[in-house]
């Protein structure tokens, strides 16, 4: 419980974006559905970093430093904060491809998909920024084995946001029988909840005067955004029936 607390003094933001989307969450899908996604996508997140920080699979290896063990609570050698993340960040992206398939009905794989290769273009500035913890508050709490071409990220991590973010998602939509639109809902918060992390991890971006990778974030970001702001399909008017013309009971 001590560990717990330190955890939440410590990474006051992780547990202010983890409080929004309980609020969100609990709205949007219900309380039980909320704690079913978190409840599926944490273990799952658990398991890649403490799979990634041995073998590299799948985010690439990096291991923790373990500089603030007995300031905050670890699992393994895994941050509690960290793998928690990844519950807040996969719903906000199921709720932005939500948004994205807007008009349409997806399947659970093409949402799943979709939620997952947005939750990794958030990664675009977070894990980059993560890199560079020592230069603020989040603190130099890991580091890669061989720094990647991508502001020191390998490109093996962002495939693997992308395989965990989509893999979560499709447990969660296949244990609950999610379906859009006909289970309906309330994304809008969701998708606020995805670009509050967004524009926290730019302004941070800011502050540390990393201006190519705060360009790379909002070029990114702009391009996605246009894409899914285009007009959602129109669905053609039924037409009405006439008299004897395949109605139920007619001659």
């Amino acid at each position: 419980m001590e560990l717990l607390v330190g955890t939440l003094l410590l990474r006051p933001y992780v547990f202010g974006f983890l409080a929004a989307f309980l609020v969100a969450g609990a709205a949007d899908l219900g309380v039980r559905r909320a704690l079913a996604f978190a409840g599926l996508v944490w273990p799952l997140a658990w398991l890649a970093e403490f799979s990634s920080t041995r073998w590299g699979v799948p985010f690439g290896l990096y291991h923790y430093t373990g500089d603030t063990r007995g300031r905050e609570l670890f699992i393994a050698d895994v941050p509690f904060m960290d793998s928690l993340s990844f519950t807040f960040l996969a719903y906000a992206a199921l709720c932005l491809a939500r948004v994205t398939w807007r008009g349409r009905e997806p399947s659970g794989p093409a949402l799943a998909v979709t939620a997952g290769g947005l939750m990794m273009l958030l990664d675009v500035v977070i894990d980059p920024l993560a890199v560079m913890g020592d230069r603020w508050f989040l603190g130099r709490i890991f580091h890669y084995a061989e720094p990647g071409p991508y502001f020191g990220v390998p490109l093996s991590n962002f495939a693997g946001w992308w395989l965990v973010g989509a893999l979560g998602v499709g447990l969660w939509l296949r244990a609950t029988g999610y379906r859009e639109p006909a289970a309906g809902g309330r994304p809008w918060p969701g998708v606020g909840l995805y670009y509050a992390v967004l524009v926290f991890n730019l302004a941070v971006t800011a502050w540390l005067s990393e201006w190519r990778l705060l360009a790379a974030g909002i070029l990114v970001h702009t391009i996605a955004a246009l894409a899914i702001a285009r007009p959602a399909p129109r669905r053609a008017p039924a037409l009405p029936v006439r008299p004897g013309e395949g109605g139920i009971g007619g001659p």
